[in-house]
């Protein structure tokens, strides 16, 4: 059995889910893309390739591997894209939960039922069909569950918007003891910068009491104002809208004081090391290119 254990974004990470990118299919039709970013490279014939992202895959096996961390990987689906499997499920203290994520994509979620058949059923939670969850928007933050959603009339307008408020509440009765704190995003469906796919586009909590925050990705700025409050302005890395766009605030710790980012983010790197962080760079940019980047094709299941 498999004893889950998730209280946090930052201590010590023992066991997660690294997606895959074998045998991602074909370029996608437009018409199939599920967010802006994709479907802007899909246009523009820079749709990143299988090949580039195995290898991007691995190289955030072998800093797991560096850092002892026990590594899982979804059964591969012919012609799937099984990358981010933040997605498909996500753990808080000792249970998972099962994302209702968009219906074309409930293949994924088996690919990982030999893990999910490994964990004591009552921690298996599979939420009411009207909840929409989706792992990119859900952060537990010790006493605190942070979620992204949006709950505006026109929600089933925007493929963009993933997490509704059924979800939210379901939560919070899952978790009574914990303080759920939901936030509304900015969606697009069609210009990328203009959209926060996931709570994580636009903010994460890091270890020393650090934040990553972009402010734009928020639709009300008081629910913005209440993060820089909560972890103290001269604590948070603010990104700029290109940042965002491309996908610095979605590093992954691996520790309080490790974490994996994308070689390219100079500047958050920079900031990163100036704090005291041991920054793991990794080449991560062709998978960016499908609005997603660590913390989204990760799925941890046990921290210290």
């Amino acid at each position: 059995m498999i004893k889950l254990n998730i209280k946090n974004e930052t201590s010590r990470l023992r066991a997660v889910v690294l997606g895959t990118a074998e045998s991602n299919g074909p370029v996608p039709k437009v018409e199939d893309c599920y967010d802006p970013k994709s479907i802007q490279h899909v246009k523009a014939g820079t749709y990143p390739k299988e090949a580039d992202m195995i290898l991007e895959m691995e190289s955030v096996a072998a800093v797991f591997k560096k850092y002892d961390v026990q590594v899982y990987r979804p059964e591969v689906i012919k012609d799937c894209n099984q990358i981010f499997s933040r997605d498909i499920a996500f753990v808080i203290e000792d249970k998972i939960i099962r994302a209702n994520i968009l219906p074309n994509r409930d293949e994924e979620i088996h690919a990982i039922d030999y893990l999910w058949n490994q964990i004591a059923p009552e921690n298996r939670i599979i939420l009411p069909e009207e909840c929409h969850a989706e792992g990119g928007d859900v952060m537990p933050w010790n006493d605190y569950i942070f979620i992204g959603t949006y709950s505006s009339d026109d929600y089933a307008d925007y493929i963009t918007a993933r997490t509704n408020m059924d979800a939210v509440i379901a939560i919070q009765e899952l978790f009574p003891n914990k303080t759920v704190k939901s936030f509304e995003l900015r969606k697009s469906n069609t210009d990328p910068k203009e959209n926060a796919l996931h709570l994580d586009c636009c903010f994460q909590p890091i270890g020393k009491g650090k934040a990553i925050l972009h402010k734009n990705g928020f639709l009300i700025e008081r629910e913005y104002e209440w993060l820089v409050d909560f972890f103290g302005k001269d604590n948070i890395f603010e990104i700029t809208k290109e940042e965002m766009y491309n996908m610095n605030s979605n590093v992954f710790s691996i520790s309080e004081s490790v974490i994996i980012s994308e070689q390219n983010f100079t500047r958050l790197n920079t900031w990163l090391r100036e704090q005291g962080f041991t920054v793991e760079e990794v080449p991560y940019a062709e998978i960016a290119k499908q609005e997603g980047l660590l913390r989204c094709s990760t799925l941890p299941l046990i921290r210290d």
